[in-house]
Order: C-alpha cells, then structure tokens, then sequence
C-alpha cells in the first residue's frame, strides 16, 4: 500500500472518529432544546388555558350580576302587586313576576355551568403547570449531565482536531484538497479520495463490510463467535 493511500486511511479514521463525536454532541444539544421547546409549549399551553378560565370566570360574574338585577326587580314586582288597584293590574304584574322568575332559573342554571367550565379548566391548567414543574427538573437534570459529556466531549474533539491536523500534515496538497471537501459535504464519509487514489495508484483497498463481511453465529457474556467472509460467498 503506497504512503499517500495509507496516509489517507489514516486521515479518514480520525475523520470518522469526529463525525461522530460531532453527531453526539449534537444529540446531547437537541435532547436540551428538546426539552426548552417542551416547556415553552406547555408554558403556552397553560397561558391559554389560564386566560380561557379568567374569561369563564368573567362570563359567570355577568350572569351573577344580571342575576342579581333581575332579582331586585322581582322584589320591585312584588311590591307593586301589593299595590295592584285592579285584578287585570295584579294579572298583569304577576305575570311578569313569573317570567322574571323563570328567566332567572335559566341564567342561574347558565351561570353553574359556566362555573363549571371555569373550574374544569383550571384544574386542566394546574396539571399543565405540574408538567411543567416536572419538565424543568428533567431539563436541569439534563443540563447538568450534558454540561459534563458535552466538556468530556469537547475535549475529546480538541485531541483529535490536533491528531487530524496532523495526519493531514501527511497527505499531498491535492489529495487533500479533495478530501476536504469531500468530508466538508458529507461530514466526514470521505472514503470516495481514497478509493479513487487506489485506483489511481493500482493499489488494492480492501473495505470492511463491503470486501469482506460477517455474521454472527453466538454470543455470551465471554464474547462473540462471528463468521468471516468475503462478498458473495457465505
């Protein structure tokens, strides 16, 4: 195997070790904000809720207050029927008495419900505003977690930043130019310079998984037995 092509596999480990250091800081991240954007919603969720409930709650003090109107023009009423002159008069405000009345019941039984309603949403917005408690422990639970594998991680990647630089160190201009830019675009799966300086080269790659695979036969807690093979003859 010629310099450039080993120094290009070598190039490509390290490259591959990154692309995955940088896909699970980058899970870590997300798994944060994940969490940021549960709470935002449900914090939304129970703003809505709270302003639906003031509103209910608003709604039922206008039917208690026209309650309350109607009512003292029911005592009025009945003040005047002591008064009534004639029977057609009595008739008269009696029926207005009773209607009132009726109309009352119906506002009174309109002003339950909407109480109801107020105290079955609040109860709906305190569960909300438990989810919410319970989320923002699990966000500072995570955070503080993350905080430590995201700096272990971090220095991971600092370490073989510094082994890359390296290693690019021992790859030709050209070659690495290509290799950039194919790692660049497809976060670290540059293996395509490589197999293209192998042919170049006439030099023979092999590439596990592709080459030469395996199967596994069994497994214990003392380790796995696997069968080796190459492509197309298991």
């Amino acid at each position: 195997m010629g310099r450039l092509l080993a120094a290009l596999l070598h190039l490509q480990s390290i490259e591959r070790q990154l692309a995955q250091l940088r896909g699970r800081l980058r899970n870590r991240k997300n798994a944060i904000n994940g969490y940021r954007r549960r709470i935002e919603q449900l914090r939304t969720d129970y703003d809505a809720l709270h302003d639906k409930s003031m509103q209910r709650r608003a709604d039922a003090d206008r039917l208690d207050l026209d309650l309350k109107e109607r009512e003292e023009r029911v005592n009025k009423l009945r003040l005047a029927l002591n008064s009534a002159k004639t029977n057609k008069e009595y008739a008269t405000i009696l029926t207005q008495i009773n209607t009132t009345k009726a109309d009352n019941a119906k506002i009174e039984e309109e002003a339950l419900k909407v109480m109801q309603e107020a105290d079955a949403i609040e109860d709906e917005a305190e569960k909300v505003k438990g989810e919410i408690s319970q989320e923002e422990r699990r966000l500072e639970d995570v955070s503080q977690s993350s905080a430590e594998e995201v700096d272990r991680l971090e220095r991971m990647m600092a370490e073989l930043s510094q082994k890359r630089s390296q290693a690019a160190g021992d790859v030709q201009p050209h070659a690495l130019s290509v290799f950039e830019r194919l790692a660049e675009n497809y976060d670290g799966e540059a293996m395509a310079v490589i197999e293209t300086t192998a042919r170049e080269r006439c030099a023979s790659l092999t590439v596990v998984g592709r080459d030469w695979r395996w199967r596994l036969l069994d497994s214990d807690l003392s380790g796995q037995r696997l069968a080796i093979y190459s492509a197309g003859h298991q």
